[in-house]
């Protein structure tokens, strides 16, 4: 299987160019990338667990669904590939918008998107990229990231945060 490639963007998420996933990484490129949360009907959000395969935060807790924009990809378009890959969730539109995060050592030199979307499951996890999954209050989710930032990929607790900050626990 090929490499995947990536766009490199600016301090401004222009395109500057590509380069493959394990130079970008490696280099701290920045570079784009997209976070989904799914909640239910109750309140609860799905939050991933990380399969030990992955290169970068294996086995630590996070959104429900996440990943890089392909080169030429746009974030809406990536948002709605990345819950169908990863948690086979079919999507007839794009996730709600909720906001932008810039590249920072917290997101590994990743422009973010955050979405949300609404989904009861039951989902289908992806086993190279989940090991597990699961719904959570989110206030439960305050208090485990307050305790525990550890068990968490670092973009994740920085996004609950923003997320808390600007949507409450709705």
């Amino acid at each position: 299987m090929s490499e995947e490639i990536f766009d490199v963007v600016n301090e401004h998420d222009e395109v500057i160019g590509q380069n493959t996933r394990r130079e970008v990484h490696a280099r701290g490129l920045w570079h784009r990338a997209v976070h989904v949360l799914v909640f239910n009907s109750r309140g609860e959000v799905f939050l991933q667990k990380r399969s030990m395969k992955k290169d970068i935060a294996a086995g630590k807790w996070d959104s429900s669904a996440s990943g890089h924009l392909d080169s030429g990809e746009d974030y809406d378009a990536c948002a709605v590939r990345e819950v169908r890959e990863e948690i086979g969730l079919q999507l007839a539109q794009t996730p709600k918008r909720l906001f932008k995060v810039d590249a920072r050592k917290e997101t590994g030199w990743e422009f973010c998107w955050i979405y949300r979307c609404e989904s009861e499951g039951p989902f289908v996890l992806h086993p190279d990229e989940i090991e597990t999954g699961g719904w959570f209050k989110p206030d439960a989710v305050t208090q485990w990231v307050s305790k525990q930032p550890q068990d968490f990929a670092s973009c994740f607790v920085l996004i609950w945060k923003l997320y808390l900050t600007t949507h409450g626990t709705r």
